[in-house]
């Protein structure tokens, strides 16, 4: 197998990126020592991250970290030519299944893996099993589109009787209350939900199952369960549907709030005042996360009922899922690479700028330990 080895510099300026590739790297699959820094002009530059193997690495899956990926790719492409990554989107479940029917090397993920889709790796990865590995930080964001309306207030309970349609009117008394001196219009709502299987509607429903004071009847699940609304492919289905349609909501992660000009709403959580859905009130959680995997599986539990000062709740990290063991010999350099330059801090910060969370230190320097232990 080819090992050439490269390494990769990424500059994000106002958002434009500027890619160059540099000298070579030493250690595959690992950083140099040097982390991303911030140059007094606000440019973000990324760490040397040491480039092996070649062809294509295929992944699929969270369509929540499509524009992630959009920026990894575009970077990890200019310092190492020698590998090709495609990503297809589809959402989270789509993703899973293609990683167990072993179509691809990773699957994104917004929610975890559960035990009977870890058992059915097993068929995929030799000796081994499914990993989740966090590497995408974010939030959802309840979007709505209504004239004359700039700022929002909602809480579990309203959002969870919306999605259900048990509220349909923006002026129902229970939204109003939330929001004193708004003019909100006499006009139904029209809700717009996944149609696909998505790790953002099970990290949504998994808030509204604790944070709704049981007014969401559903348990968390990657497929819809509320009752009426209208349905859309994939984050960027919905983005698009609520962007269109006057007196809508739905739900997206923060990155396709912002590219689409969506305004998004204030969650009222029991702080003394409600948070706004912002990449630092999202990293004030996701901070806090604890550990749900054992091993190698870096899984994590979200506090969603937080009630903590400026800690926004409706909050995701987005796996990446591989094998620990029996990944195919053919892309394991070139997946270990990728990886390496994903986790690192550089990578982390150049998608802070397209509306995702930079995941604290304390959680990639796990995935960076887990990384060269792939076989």
């Amino acid at each position: 197998m080819s090992r050439r080895p490269s390494a990769l510099l990424r500059t994000v300026s106002g958002g434009a990126a500027v890619l160059t590739a540099l000298a070579s790297a030493t250690g595959c699959g690992s950083e140099s020592g040097t982390s991303g820094t911030s140059s007094p002009s606000g440019e973000v530059t990324a760490a040397f991250v040491a480039c092996h193997g070649s062809g294509q690495l295929l992944g699929a899956g969270s369509t929540a970290q499509a524009n992630a990926m959009d920026v990894w790719k575009a970077a990890f492409s200019s310092g190492c030519p020698s590998i090709t990554v495609t990503y297809g989107g589809g959402g989270s479940g789509a993703g899973i299944q293609q990683f167990n029917q072993g179509k691809v090397a990773f699957a994104g993920s917004d929610a975890a893996l559960k035990q009977s889709e870890i058992d059915a790796s097993k068929q995929v990865c030799t000796g081994g099993q499914g990993i989740d590995l966090p590497m995408v930080g974010g939030l959802i964001s309840v979007v709505y589109n209504i004239d004359g309306v700039d700022h929002l207030v909602l809480n579990g309970q309203t959002i969870a009787k919306i999605f259900n349609s048990e509220i349909t009117k923006w002026n129902d008394p229970a939204i109003t209350a939330l929001n004193p001196g708004v003019a909100l219009p006499d006009a139904d709502i029209q809700s717009v939900h996944r149609s696909d299987d998505s790790g953002t509607t099970a990290n949504l429903t998994g808030y509204l199952a604790v944070a709704s004071n049981g007014t969401w009847p559903y348990p968390a699940s990657k497929t819809w369960a509320g009752k009426g609304g209208q349905s859309a492919n994939g984050s960027a289905g919905v983005a698009a549907q609520v962007k269109q349609v006057k007196n809508s909501i739905g739900y997206v992660e923060l990155s396709f709030a912002q590219t689409n000009g969506l305004k998004s709403a204030a969650i009222a959580t029991g702080a003394s005042k409600p948070v706004d859905a912002t990449a630092a009130n999202a990293a004030t959680t996701i901070a806090k996360a604890q550990p749900a995997g054992t091993g190698n599986d870096l899984a994590l539990n979200l506090n969603y009922a937080t009630q903590d000062e400026g800690a926004y709740p409706l909050v995701l990290v987005t796996y990446e899922i591989v094998c620990d063991k029996g990944n195919k010999a053919a892309t394991l350099d070139a997946l270990k690479s990728f990886l390496a330059y994903t986790s690192s801090d550089s990578a982390q910060q150049a998608i802070g700028s397209q509306g995702y969370v930079p995941l604290p230190s304390a959680i990639t320097s796990q995935v960076k330990n887990v990384i060269p232990t792939l076989s």
